[in-house]
């Protein structure tokens, strides 16, 4: 429902024992959230704002799926989850009912309370965070937000890693919401994106906490809330310490980071951020096939938001599909890209990605800089390298497709660069996210994102160095070819 969702829904929605919390998209029972899908909560949100009145079927399809073709058995499968999670039927009590050859009626009776009345102290407490309004839908990332949900509470430091641009923050502000009663003594986010020097980390946070500067942490001790350390990446060292102090001193803390590489603090859980799902060129049939990825998804929820009447179309198919696999299934890439709908139409997008840093440039004016564009996502990365990991990121540029530490080695490594220091720089890059290890078939292979290649390519032709390493490749894959009947080849590019 991702066209229809309203920015200021402030109101909660009480029946039975439930609230629906509509900003946030929670739905408690008591005190306990309940796990529910996407589209049963879009599904129940037109219902119970419709109440005692009968929606049909056809309309509940516009609404909740706007973009998509979709069988009435797509909504029959959502209608029978959300009656299983309220417990619909049990006790006598109903919720939905359907309403032959018309449709679906919610049948309780509704309570709109405003948000912020509180219903008890132990609620308002409960609702204590500082986390922004979320003014657009969470695209396909329900499978790792839920994972987080359940787990953090269990494990208390989660580190969510992933390159610039593919929604850590994203992720971890939804999770945020979703625990939001869970934790008796609130929810608090900590950008440390603001900040640069690791000497102002503790007054920062103490400044988001609402302490005077200076005050000590020791009052956190017994609090039970979670905190979302956001973008950590550059303040790695301070970040690592500061978490391992906190979880000591305040065994009822939890902690979600958010960062480009991981702080390897103690007790630290790893969960790397994959991109959205991009459709493979043998799946581009229908509308309907397409439409079941993420990134097709994100960027057709977009394009309708800057262009009204914005439907995809069969012949579309092969653009978009392209657009997403060029652009990697990264968030942040897609929503640029779609904000350029209107100026060029789909066939002048997917021409002009060969230049996507130049085109890729209308951000969000709210976003903070280094998301305002991809360049500037990319940058962000780049400049925190060490100059050995800036020219070793630039030289693997020439490599097109996956390939090997040798392969890297083969072609990049010399007197002035030996390849104990490339193997280095490998790792390191892998670690901050600019690379990614494939393991298959005993071999470990490396990639990059489409993207971060053609950032480290410009990198290299503005250096001086692109035509010597494309020769250098080239004569590397000409003596692979002679070797074992090309399997070192085989190796670098398959």
């Amino acid at each position: 429902m991702n066209s229809l969702t309203h920015l200021h829904r402030e109101a909660v929605l009480h029946f039975g024992p439930y609230a629906f919390h509509q900003r946030q998209r929670l739905i408690l029972e008591g005190d306990r959230p309940l796990r529910m899908g996407g589209r049963a909560l879009d599904i129940l949100q037109v219902l119970v704002e419709r109440a005692g009145t009968v929606v049909s079927k056809d309309e509940l399809i516009a609404q909740v799926w706007p973009t998509s073709v979709v069988e009435e058995i797509n909504l029959r499968v959502h209608i029978a989850a959300l009656r299983r999670a309220l417990g619909d039927g049990q006790d006598g009590q109903r919720y939905i009912v359907n309403i032959p050859q018309c449709g679906y009626s919610f049948v309780a009776p509704v309570q709109h309370v405003p948000a912020g009345v509180p219903v008890s102290i132990q609620t308002v407490q409960k609702a204590q965070h500082n986390l922004p309004a979320r003014l657009t839908p969470v695209t396909g990332r329900d499978s790792i937000v839920g994972s987080l949900v359940r787990q953090l509470p269990l494990r208390r430091l989660m580190t969510l890693v992933g390159p610039g641009g593919i929604g850590k923050t994203t992720v971890a502000l939804r999770v945020a919401e979703l625990l939001l009663q869970h934790y008796q003594d609130g929810v608090w986010r900590v950008d440390l994106g603001a900040i640069d020097d690791p000497a102002q980390v503790l007054d920062h946070l103490r400044r988001t906490l609402e302490l005077d500067v200076g005050t000590p942490l020791d009052g956190w001790a017994q609090r039970h809330a979670l905190l979302v350390l956001d973008n950590c990446e550059h303040l790695l060292e301070r970040c690592r310490t500061l978490v391992e102090s906190l979880l000591i001193a305040a065994p009822r803390l939890s902690i979600l980071v958010t960062s480009r590489e991981p702080l390897l603090a103690a007790g630290e859980t790893l969960v790397r951020l994959p991109p959205l799902a991009v459709p493979p060129v043998c799946e581009l049939q229908s509308v309907a096939q397409v439409m079941g990825y993420s990134a097709v998804q994100l960027f057709v929820s977009r394009a309708r938001a800057r262009q009204q009447g914005f439907v995809l179309r069969e012949q579309d198919l092969i653009a978009v599909g392209d657009i997403c696999r060029r652009l990697d299934g990264l968030p942040l890439a897609i929503e640029l890209a779609a904000a350029q709908i209107d100026a060029l139409a789909l066939v002048g997008l997917q021409a002009q990605l060969d230049n996507c840093f130049q085109l890729l440039t209308q951000g969000r004016r709210t976003a903070v800089p280094r998301h305002q564009t991809l360049k500037a996502a990319l940058d962000w990365s780049y400049e925190r390298l060490s100059p050995l990991e800036q020219t070793v990121l630039q030289r693997l540029a020439v490599f097109k497709m996956a390939f090997t530490l040798d392969a890297a080695i083969g072609v990049m490594s010399c007197a002035v660069l030996l390849p104990g220091r490339v193997r280095e720089a490998v790792e390191h890059l892998v670690l901050k996210s600019l690379l990614s290890l494939e393991q298959g078939s005993g071999v470990s292979r490396y990639r990059f994102l489409n993207t971060t290649r053609m950032y480290a390519l410009e990198k290299l032709e503005h250096s001086g160095g692109g035509r010597d390493f494309e020769r250098r490749y080239a004569r590397y894959i000409s003596r692979a070819r002679g070797i074992s009947g090309g399997q070192v080849a085989l190796q670098l590019v398959e």
